[in-house]
């Protein structure tokens, strides 16, 4: 599938950007291994989240989905079910690596795999710390890639330093620690997402967060709820950076999640001069959530470098789109983690926005955008990646000329409709 997009002046509009991938993701494993029903509103129907699902039913555990509500009738921590097949986790790093955790701890073997892309993507760095809490897991280049096997294994909890911050690791961990009997204590250099943290208390674990550091007591029984997922902010971007550079636009983007650990987007946006207001803030199920008003505004260059990267790594492709636009030199640094994504998405921003006559230096770890620039049209390619897709789409509605985006079709991973909301507010 291919889109074009075409500059078309101002954005104008309300956008009700979809639920939090992360969340969802999350609410759906804590709501299976919860005891009784646990309805999520505000799900994201995205293929990466209904692989979730569909691994999960496959486990045994009963799950309607209708739209952005699901019904999930838990099976506590000790009714999962061997599967009679592999576990298809599709492109979802954060269903394998998550599920990892959780099958660790089981009675029985499981097989998790995945789509040619996410076979390719590193997962020693949830299985080695999960071997370390007892866990038997087997599978490709001794482990560090899908397929894996989770054979049948006893977690006995302890405490692990991560040399890096991550959530996937981080949350591998807690949940494998929910099914020990002692103690589960995760640390890490700079806080990355804390959803499982925020949804394990919400559930009821005894969980508690001192600093960079997360102790979870083993054995607690959950108990499902009514989860309301807010929208992603990781989504928002896209619509936020698109206003911010686009001359005239004003956008309201209701319900937003504001996670202090995810908000790494706004505090560069407002860096670089972006007019951005949080209006109506309140907190449901433990996540603070708020409406964001943005509007075009003149971006000046940042850099952006350590304990901020965990708070926007998604978003690193998106605010590339916006340094070409900003006045002087943006740096990003230590964002290594990029490399490892769906495609590598350093390579891919610099090598795909250059199509459109961009100039942008990749490092080993990071970006150099001298801006402003003025982009041409031309084709580019998506690379199979969603959050590339739709961070090229943004820049497009700037160059001087038609942009086609191949691959197209990826935004359906965590945005099934971009297309038709970002063809909705030009039409405005």
């Amino acid at each position: 599938m291919q889109v074009t997009i075409s500059a078309q002046g101002p954005l104008q509009g309300t956008v009700q950007v979809p639920g939090d991938k992360s969340i969802s993701h999350r609410a759906a494993i804590l709501g299976a291994l919860a005891e009784g029903e646990t309805t999520i509103e505000g799900f994201l129907p995205g293929d990466d989240c209904l692989a979730t699902v569909t691994c999960l039913r496959q486990l045994g555990v009963p799950i309607i989905v209708d739209g952005q509500t699901v019904q999930i009738q838990g099976v506590g921590l000790t009714g999962l079910r061997e599967p009679e097949d592999v576990l298809n986790c599709g492109n979802s790093g954060t269903t394998a690596r998550l599920l990892l955790g959780v099958l660790a701890a089981q009675p029985f073997s499981a097989v998790l795999t995945g789509d040619a892309s996410l076979r390719q993507r590193p997962m020693g760095r949830v299985t080695e710390p999960l071997r370390s809490f007892g866990a038997h897991i087997v599978g490709r280049q001794q482990g560090q890639l899908l397929p894996l096997t989770c054979l049948p294994g006893t977690i006995r909890g302890g405490c692990y330093r991560s040399p890096v911050a991550s959530a996937q690791v981080k949350s591998a961990l807690l949940l494998a620690g929910l099914f020990s009997s002692g103690m589960t204590q995760v640390s890490e250099p700079y806080l990355s997402r804390d959803h499982t943290e925020r949804l394990l208390a919400c559930l009821g674990a005894d969980i508690s967060v001192q600093g960079t550091t997360v102790t979870l007591q083993g054995s607690a029984r959950l108990r499902g709820r009514l989860l309301q997922v807010p929208g992603d902010l990781s989504a928002a971007a896209y619509f936020l950076v698109a206003a911010s550079i686009v001359p005239g636009s004003e956008l309201l983007l209701p319900n937003v999640g504001i996670n202090p650990s995810r908000t790494g987007l706004l505090t560069v946006l407002q860096a670089m001069g972006g007019k951005l207001q949080l209006l109506n803030r309140r907190e449901i199920n433990g996540e603070p959530r708020a409406d964001l008003l943005v509007r075009s505004a003149p971006l000046r260059g940042v850099e952006i470098s350590g304990a901020l990267i965990p708070k926007l790594i998604d978003e690193l492709p998106v605010l590339a789109a916006a340094a070409l636009f900003a006045g002087g030199k943006t740096i990003i640094r230590d964002a290594q983690e990029l490399r490892v994504k769906e495609t590598d998405r350093l390579a891919a921003v610099a090598e795909e926005f250059s199509k459109l006559g961009a100039v942008i230096t990749p490092t080993a770890d990071g970006l150099i955008i001298d801006g402003p620039q003025q982009l041409q049209g031309g084709t580019v390619d998506s690379r199979g990646d969603h959050r590339m897709a739709m961070s090229l789409a943004v820049a497009a509605l700037r160059a001087a000329a038609p942009v086609t985006i191949t691959g197209a079709e990826a935004v359906a991973i965590s945005y099934p409709h971009f297309w038709e909301t970002l063809q909705s507010l030009q039409r405005s």
